[in-house]
């Protein structure tokens, strides 16, 4: 969506909007990083975000990169930063067909600084002079498609200090095409809103977007304020001296006066608020919450489906999604990207030459080894891995190899089951409990508009012994109301579906259709199968190839089943764990020499009798639905 929509959508609402700027980190595991902390941010509830453009080489190729995953993966409505420096017009048209080809529809288009061996800025051979320049042939090649911003400066840019000089020059920007502005940080509150009286006599009636610079420490808050020549009130600087040495109480006093300064830039009629987030979390939180800004229990984001949506480009209205990657949504984007029919059928066709090839989508393990080791220890017996997920479940994990984020509240409901299952042997990947018909404005199993109902099957994923297939299959067609997949790592399947999408959550909305997000079905089923199988052996190659924590991780991947079962009666009259009532797993205590075969499962007995097991991996079954 456009930014100067979403401005006017808040408006409307009586909203105060918010949105974040981050630029791109210098190594790879900053770039990790930071994706893990925009998704966090997104908690927050920003409008949008934009990502600042690392003129020529790798940091403008990373831009674009960013914008496609935060768009995409994450969900963010981004804009991308793109500045005339060192920008021929081909590198300019390449930036451009990134962006629309990511789904991005807003940029901030700017003049840019000089390199740093220049002291002057001048235009690359064959590029852009001024931003209006920039704003003018981006209209022109792509109409409307693309909202675009300018910058603004209250208190004047590097090379030219007549501020008066600058807003005509702004006017210029607007009149070429340009959608909005957003300000140079400031701190003199004052001087900002005359600057804006001034626009507006000057004719430029866009939305003016102040940009707001966070105080994190005292060192950094003056050197920023003399690198942009901005002025601070002397009240502010008499603040701050005192405590300049606290970085902890600088944050307090700066979130105060930044808090302020936004209570007085909104009731001037500023209607949104842009924070300079120096890929920094903590100052930017601190004042929204001074500010009663972020989400609350009675005024939570919207979520218009239960998993975060994708804007990438052809993705903004796909409403399905297979269960199975609700907690690698990223992999699931990215090994979606390219199949020519999505699994169920509804846009995209499983039978693609492109579909289920694992190496180009990136769905492997997070983190190093020696920070999956640090966080899951090295287990060396079915018991000590029980232990693994029992922590996950009980919230002391933040991830497992299947779940790239904690469990959430809707296990709940389950969590007592689950704990107990997996300390029998049993490992659950996924799981959900039934609702039948709760308001869609539920704090926990809520989604979409309001005054609705939501509903959704138990289903439950796990890791079984060969051992015990056979006993758990007859107990589960025993009942007409279960389905179930179960399916080894070299791809022999058994079920009782008839290989058709079977809805798993479904919502009922005034003057809608029936809303069903998310399914099970056989062929992404297949395709999960896969990755599910890579991420436990990429586990195990954390351990060395002869540690017994790697033969019981890769045993269990050779050998064990990937099950899946589903609860068709939502009134949950069937409980499924009761599925697992006096199968047992064996050898528990076993210290593994060899890796846990068939063979030696055979040996060891037949499913009887009760057992501890293993724990719920809590990867995408612990965590609800609920992304």
């Amino acid at each position: 969506m456009h930014i100067k929509e979403k401005l006017a959508q808040n408006e409307a609402a009586g909203k105060i909007g918010i949105s974040f700027e981050f630029f791109p980190p210098k190594t790879a595991q900053g770039v990790q990083n930071l994706y893990d902390r925009m998704d966090r941010m997104h908690g927050l509830g920003p409008s949008f975000i934009d990502i600042t453009w690392g003129a020529g080489g790798r940091l403008s190729d990373l831009t674009c990169e960013m914008v496609n995953v935060a768009q995409s993966v994450y969900g963010l409505e981004t804009c991308m930063h793109l500045t005339c420096t060192d920008m021929p017009q081909e590198r300019v048209d390449a930036a451009l067909q990134a962006a629309y080809k990511a789904g991005c529809t807003n940029i901030l288009a700017l003049r840019g600084d000089p390199p740093r061996e220049k002291e002057v800025w001048e235009a690359a051979d064959g590029g852009f002079r001024y931003a209006k320049d920039l704003v003018k042939y981006i209209r022109e090649k792509y109409g409307n498609h693309f909202c675009i911003g300018v910058g603004g400066y209250p208190e004047g840019a590097d090379d030219n200090s007549d501020v008066d000089q600058l807003i005509d020059h702004l006017k210029e920007k607007v009149d070429a095409g340009s959608s909005f502005i957003v300000t140079q940080m400031f701190y003199d509150t004052d001087n900002f809103i005359k600057w804006v009286e001034k626009c507006r006599a000057k004719g430029i009636n866009v939305p003016i977007i102040p940009g707001i610079m966070p105080i994190q420490t005292y060192a950094a808050f003056i050197r920023r304020a003399n690198w942009t020549k901005t002025h601070i009130p002397p009240d502010w600087l008499e603040a701050l001296e005192p405590v300049k040495n606290d970085d902890a109480a600088v944050k307090q006093v700066g979130k105060r006066l930044i808090a302020d300064m936004c209570r007085r830039l909104i009731a001037s009629g500023i209607k949104h608020l842009h924070f300079y987030t120096m890929n920094l979390a903590q100052s930017t939180q601190l004042v929204l919450e001074e500010l009663e800004l972020t989400p609350t229990a009675e005024a939570p984001i919207p979520r218009p489906l239960p998993w975060r949506p994708s804007l990438g480009l052809n993705r903004r209205e796909e409403d399905v999604r297979p269960i199975f990657w609700r907690n690698r949504n990223s992999s699931y984007i990215a090994r979606t990207a390219i199949w020519d029919e999505f699994p169920n059928g509804r846009w995209t066709d499983s039978r693609s030459p492109a579909f289920g090839e694992l190496e180009l989508y990136g769905v492997g393990l997070k983190g190093t080894n020696e920070q999956n080791i640090k966080l899951w220890g090295e287990p060396n017996s079915l018991r000590d891995l029980a232990e693994v997920f029992v922590r996950f479940l009980e919230g002391n994990l933040d991830r497992l190899p299947w779940s790239d984020s904690p469990i959430t509240p809707e296990t709940s409901a389950i969590k007592d089951a689950l704990v107990e299952l997996n300390r029998r042997g049993f490992f659950t990947i996924n799981s959900q409990p039934a609702v039948n018909g709760v308001k869609s404005s539920h704090p926990v199993f809520g989604w979409g508009p309001k005054n609705g109902f939501v509903y959704q099957k138990a289903y439950l994923e796990l890791l079984v012994p060969p051992y015990v297939i056979d006993e758990l299959i007859a107990r589960i067609e025993a009942n007409e109301d279960l389905t179930y997949h179960a399916v080894t790592k070299k791809g022999e399947l058994r079920t009782n579906t008839r290989d058709s999408p079977n809805a798993l959550t479904w919502g009922i909305f005034a003057g809608r259709e029936v809303v069903q997000p998310t399914i099970v079905e056989t062929v992404s089923f297949l395709a999960w199968k896969d990755e599910a199988y890579q991420l436990g052996e990429d586990w195990a190659k954390c351990h060395e190839a002869s540690s017994p924590t790697r033969k019981l991780l890769q045993g269990i991947m050779d050998s064990w089943y990937l099950v899946n079962i589903v609860n068709n009666d939502f009134h949950n009259t069937y409980d499924l764990f009761e599925l697992f009532k006096d199968l047992n797993v064996k050898d528990l205590e076993l210290e593994i020499s060899g890796g846990i075969t068939e063979d030696k499962a055979h040996h060891n007995g037949t499913a009887n009798g009760a057992t501890n097991g293993t724990t719920s991996n809590g990867t995408a079954a612990e965590q609800p639905v609920k992304n």
